[in-house]
């Protein structure tokens, strides 16, 4: 069976000096995997980066938090995860890649979306990103073929897409919380993500717990803002659960002016050909909006070495 339960710098090394903290535990006779992070700064550091309305920080927040803990999922030491979102809405594409590091960067394509349900108030985050498309993960795995799949949006809600992926293409039942709670100053209150999964060998009696959790379960974002710790929002929902690992989660981009010429590298000699002609090109990275700038004898350089 299937579960498609849904809640609406560089890492330190030292896991109190960083408040990006991600627990995994055990529990229910060790039949449910939880991975819990409170990923509050790391968000934050993407508002800042790319200066984000608050529908857009929820949306990115929400693909963040949860690419975050599948790059933690991966176990190689080079290996990532990218995760690609795009429902036809206004907010456009929403990527994040991660690493098994704790490591994640991300971008929407739209960062000035502030729009919210009527009814509800709350930030229209399915509505900016639509349903008329997909969420796709691609895994590059220490391998010679990477993983890749891509699932249609259920919602645009980034959670129950989330979790309907893991179910049909990774088929692994589960509950996926993420919630992003935006501050009255635009800022980042609050930001989390709760993942659990039945493993194998799992009775009726973990399948009923589980879908008792869910009806229980709170937004993750609320249950850190009224001041919960990681550990006892664990212990809010089971109380035989132990923890087996405490890991560190940061946004970190990577880019450099070497990568960007090898990418540079990869275009149509053609394509050079025109470029040299200029003084100078500008590239931005979409990740953290850093400028690196190539003069025309790197372009022309670049052009010779095609």
């Amino acid at each position: 069976m299937l579960l498609f339960f849904c809640n609406r710098n560089r890492c330190g090394k030292l896991l109190t000096m960083n408040k990006n903290r991600l627990l995994i535990a055990l529990a229910l006779n060790e039949k449910v995997r939880i991975y819990l992070a409170d990923t509050t700064e790391m968000v934050e550091e993407a508002r800042l980066l790319h200066h984000m309305y608050p529908t857009s920080l929820a949306a990115l927040g929400r693909t963040l938090s949860m690419t975050s803990l599948m790059g933690v999922m991966m176990k190689g030491e080079n290996e990532k995860v990218t995760v690609t979102i795009n429902g036809g809405g206004e907010i456009g594409t929403v990527m994040a890649v991660a690493n098994s590091k704790g490591e994640v960067k991300g971008f929407v394509s739209n960062n000035e979306i502030y729009k919210t349900y009527p009814n509800t108030h709350k930030l229209a985050v399915g509505e900016a990103v639509g349903t008329n498309g997909t969420l796709s993960v691609i895994k590059q795995l220490n391998m010679k073929a990477n993983f890749s799949s891509s699932v249609a949006l259920q919602s645009g809600e980034i959670g129950d897409d989330f979790a309907y992926y893991f179910g049909i293409s990774e088929q692994r039942p589960s509950i996926v919380s993420l919630g992003v709670l935006v501050d009255t100053d635009g800022s980042t209150k609050k930001a989390g993500a709760f993942f659990v999964e039945l493993l194998p060998g799992y009775s009726e009696e973990e399948v009923t717990a589980l879908e008792k959790v869910a009806e229980d379960m709170q937004p993750i974002s609320k249950l850190l803002a009224d001041g919960l710790s990681l550990e006892e929002i664990i212990n809010l929902y089971f109380d035989d659960a132990h923890i087996l690992e405490e890991k560190n989660l940061c946004y970190n981009c990577d880019c450099s002016h070497e990568r960007f010429k090898e990418g540079l590298l990869t275009l149509p000699k053609k394509d050079l050909e025109e470029l040299k002609e200029e003084n100078e090109i500008v590239v931005r990275c979409d990740f953290c909006e850093k400028e690196y700038h190539f003069t025309k004898e790197e372009i022309k350089e670049l052009y010779d070495k095609h």
